[in-house]
């Protein structure tokens, strides 16, 4: 099976890594009461037959991070597009982690 790459053009499926499902949303905050969230993020996923959308890295290439349409009733690779929206959403959520970190801390002023 071949994966269309907007950075490398088509590659072999032995190039990439998959990640899984790319609808769920990581929930917001760490706090022991939303446990049931991250269970359900971590653990619960849906194995539709038919397209849906996963991540996929191009390790064996330009390692980007993708999200493919896939069909898994007709075992084959369509549309992408690239991660970036999502690994800013995760690097501004690493960011307000760290300030609520350093404040909790009374280290906010080096904030």
């Amino acid at each position: 099976m071949l994966i269309p790459c907007p950075h490398c053009g088509t590659r072999p499926v032995e190039e990439f890594t998959f990640l899984g499902d790319a609808k769920p949303t990581r929930p917001a905050t760490n706090d022991p009461a939303s446990m049931d969230q991250w269970f359900d993020y971590v653990y619960l996923r849906d194995n539709p037959r038919g397209r849906f959308d996963e991540y996929a890295h191009h390790s064996g290439g330009c390692r980007a991070w993708l999200v493919v349409s896939r069909n898994t009733g007709l075992r084959f690779f369509s549309g992408r597009t690239t991660r970036e929206t999502g690994l800013h959403q995760l690097l501004k959520l690493r960011d307000l982690r760290s300030k609520t970190l350093l404040a909790s801390k009374g280290l906010g002023q080096l904030i």
